[in-house]
């Protein structure tokens, strides 16, 4: 479907981050990844792009993204010749996802689309430019979906639904690689407390907030850490089986790649990625 991606993600992959697993176990975390046979981990909570040496350097084969490189702690020039000394070390495996962050979350947040549009600019007049197919971007709203595929391979969303998934490929057409991240919540018990848990923060965030109003969530349901409906369709719980559901309903919707967040844990989370590649695999 991703008719412009020169790298091979896989169909589904992982999401972490160093404050999830501890930094010391990166490098096991994407030798398990690869082991397992997931295309690609995605190294979020906003990293420096040095951090992923030590991931790709345990692997031979597994794509490292970053869910997501933050705009307002780079300069693009930085971005670009650390991507350079990366991928002369390990060439074709890792894929810089961009983001422009939360409003709530700095000062100097402004015009996001004008910013956005900045910051790629100067990854174009770099020295040593970082590619247009080796990076994506964290799109939520319209022209940010534009943005990511006129400017990079497309759109690596966070804490969207599979509606927001089947509106993105309408938009974007067949050429754009679209990569929505999926928390979930493992485990015979009832999660939806521990999925509630995790996806308070983010119901106190406008971008998320604004974007679940556009795709069928009513206020009501955001306040008091969200309503079960909305819990359950972003941040699923119950056996791998039902969320490997969850998972192909987002491929179904026209994602090229699902990369699936364990959360409600800490510490690598080998068991849970185990079940989830088994349930995920053809039958």
């Amino acid at each position: 479907m991703c008719n412009a991606c020169a790298m091979d993600l896989g169909e589904y992959g992982v999401w972490t981050t160093f404050r999830a697993i501890g930094e010391d176990s990166g490098p096991a975390a994407a030798s398990l990844a690869e082991e397992l046979g997931f295309g690609t981990l995605w190294l979020g909570g906003s990293p420096r792009l040095p951090a992923t040496r030590p991931l790709l350097a345990a692997t031979d084969r597994l794509v490292i993204a970053t869910g997501i490189v933050n705009v307002w702690q780079y300069e693009p020039a930085q971005l670009a010749a650390e991507f350079g000394e990366l991928e002369a070390e390990f060439p074709g495996r890792l894929l810089v996802g961009i983001g422009i962050g939360h409003p709530e979350a700095t000062d100097e947040y402004r015009a996001p689309l004008a910013k956005m549009t900045e910051f790629l600019d100067g990854l174009d007049a770099a020295a040593q430019p970082l590619p247009r197919d080796r990076r994506c971007l964290a799109a939520l709203g319209p022209k940010m979906l534009d943005l990511s595929a006129a400017r990079g391979l497309g759109t690596h969303p966070y804490f969207t639904p599979v509606a927001h998934t089947r509106f993105a490929r309408e938009r974007l057409g067949a050429g754009a690689l679209i990569a929505p991240e999926l928390a979930c919540v493992l485990g015979d018990d009832p999660g939806r407390e521990r999925a509630r848990a995790y996806a308070v923060g983010y119901l106190r965030l406008r971008n998320y907030t604004r974007n679940l109003l556009r795709f069928g969530f009513t206020q009501p349901e955001l306040d008091n850490g969200g309503s079960d409906r909305l819990i359950d369709e972003l941040v699923p719980q119950g056996t791998a089986e039902q969320i490997a559901a969850l998972a192909r309903a987002h491929i179904g919707a026209g994602a090229d790649h699902v990369c699936l967040q364990t959360v409600g844990i800490s510490g690598l989370p080998a068991e849970q990625w185990r079940a989830l590649i088994a349930a995920l695999a053809p039958s």
